[in-house]
């Protein structure tokens, strides 16, 4: 029997699913002393510091946890529980950790790479350890923005490190315990191993790491590729997957049905996709904690794909029929609790930059504010809908322009990007710029940047929106739209500085699979897992 600490984190319930998949029974603490008393205990960590500190304490677990790691039995803490075991986080200034271990969490500092560091890195390990003893060479899931930093101090803690600009610890062991900066939970085949050999072991063995079998070349994150699945009702009131040219998603008259949700996205976690995203496309008309069917489409799907899960449609405030109103806190917190990762938000991230810039300051209302606090940068995601709008002279509108590698309809030789609310049917006058930058300030960790006039060509992304975009923000960047070849996503890799490349279409239609795009990114020397 494992046990896990639930203490109304974001994704527990991966946890739980990969426990189940490898063949072990789970419970949750119910009380304080269920910490201590407990065989073997899990305990996730998803979020802010300082609220995750704050339920701790709240709840009498830190105390406890500190008991039992002095006891040194079993336990497997993830991402931010392997910050709370240091003394403090510059996240939150003023809330001690659990102090287990010397140092402060830090930020990442500027550099040249985006921040949150999201996608697969690799590990260099600084000591055997029986759990990790069969890892060389493989990656790991990472999505934070804070990190440990090695140090004298805390050097005897140190298990795995990885490099992102510099070298932060990415795992802590002492005895029988230990803590991963990464999801193993969301790190596919090698994140279930590494789960498995904890829960089946009945003693971690620690020895010292001989000089020469120490890795000393840096590690390299990977760049992302992502499967898409556009979900929404048919005439008939089935869910299922679809996909638009530039964003009608009928064909003589039908929703066209690529398949059911659930099932596809299985299959591009076998095939070997880095993450999965849902993009429920008419979520912005329904409320959605009564959409029951793709929640469950979450649950489901997360019970047998382990890499991450974005989903997005209708995360905004509502009010009910019967008066009873929702924040968009609960309607996101609803989505993590049924398995989801991320949340993408669309069109309220438009209205909530319309509101930014006519009064200038922040209310801390938005969608993005409120989920950003809660759950950290990392778990909200901007999806941008532009399209272009061309212009014979920059002079011509106030937003932000590029000169066009080629020309438009009437010869124009600029274009700016409108942005677009309600599944691209109405254009705002805010450009994909303003939209990013002001997003980015309000909270966001990522971008999954579209492109309405590449939608369903197969022509190929959108290099210039996405180069123009990449250089106007620091938080990660989503290539989408427009992908017809396995080349255009080492083109993109290539031309630009974007994160991840997302495709549906092809994918869904079989006529590029996710395995050759891998083969031929990596034969242009692009890092993939």
């Amino acid at each position: 029997m494992i046990t896990l600490l639930d203490y109304g984190a974001g994704n527990v319930r991966s946890v739980r699913n990969a426990i189940h998949k490898l063949g072990f029974e789970v419970r949750n603490v119910q009380s304080p002393d269920d910490i201590v008393t407990a065989d073997k205990l899990i305990f996730p960590g998803v979020g802010n510091f300082g609220v995750v500190m704050e339920r701790l304490v709240r709840d009498g677990y830190a105390e406890k946890l500190v008991e039992r790691i002095g006891l040194n039995k079993p336990t497997f803490g993830i991402c931010v529980a392997l910050q709370t075991f240091f003394e403090g986080s510059e996240e939150s200034p003023g809330v001690p950790g659990l102090g287990i271990i010397p140092g402060q969490i830090e930020r990442f500092p500027d550099h040249a790479l985006s921040v949150p560091q999201i996608g697969w890195n690799g590990i260099k390990l600084r000591k055997n350890n029986s759990i990790f003893e069969q890892y060389r060479g493989e990656k790991f899931y990472f999505v934070h923005s804070f990190k440990a930093t090695p140090s004298e101090e805390n050097k005897d803690w140190i298990l795995t490190t990885t490099d992102y600009g510099e070298e932060f610890i990415s795992s802590v062991s002492r005895g029988q315990v230990i803590a991963t900066q990464f999801h193993p939970e969301k790190s596919g085949d090698a994140g279930l191993r590494l789960l498995q050999r904890f829960l089946e072991n009945r003693e971690v063995v620690e020895s010292v790491v001989t000089e020469g079998n120490l890795r000393t070349e840096p590690t390299r994150i990977a760049k992302r590729i992502i499967a898409c699945l556009d979900v929404r009702s048919n005439d008939t009131g089935d869910l299922v997957v679809t996909k638009g040219d530039q964003y009608d998603v009928r064909e003589e008259g039908e929703v066209r049905n690529l398949g059911k949700p659930v099932e596809l996205a299985r299959r591009y976690y076998e095939e070997g996709a880095d993450e999965v995203t849902f993009l429920n496309i008419t979520g912005f008309r329904d409320f959605p904690l009564q959409d029951q069917p793709m929640l469950e489409v979450l649950k489901q799907t997360s019970k047998n794909v382990f890499v991450p899960l974005t989903i997005g449609g209708g995360i905004r405030e509502f009010t009910d029929s019967e008066g009873n109103f929702y924040s968009a806190l609960d309607v996101a917190s609803r989505y993590f609790r049924s398995g989801a990762d991320k949340i993408s938000i669309g069109s309220d991230a438009v209205y909530a930059v319309e509101e930014y810039l006519a009064t200038g300051k922040k209310s801390g209302k938005t969608a993005i504010e409120q989920i950003s606090i809660v759950y950290g940068a990392q778990a909200v995601v901007i999806s941008v809908d532009p399209r272009r709008v061309y212009v014979n002279s920059p002079d011509e509108t106030s937003h932000n322009t590029i000169e066009c590698a080629t020309p438009g309809p009437n010869g124009e030789k600029y274009c700016w990007y409108q942005c677009t609310v309600s599944g691209g049917r109405e254009g705002r006058d805010i450009d994909a710029v303003q939209l990013v930058t002001v997003c980015e300030a309000l909270g966001a960790g990522e971008i999954l940047l579209n492109c309405i006039d590449k939608d369903g060509t197969n022509s190929g992304f959108d290099l210039e929106l996405i180069q123009m975009v990449k250089d106007a923000v620091t938080i990660p960047v989503i290539a989408s739209s427009g992908a017809g070849s396995a080349e255009h996503f080492a083109e993109v890799f290539k031309k630009t500085n974007a994160d991840a490349a997302l495709a549906a279409g092809i994918f869904h239609r079989g006529e590029v699979p996710i395995s050759e795009v891998k083969s031929v990114v990596a034969a242009d020397g692009i890092e993939t897992r």
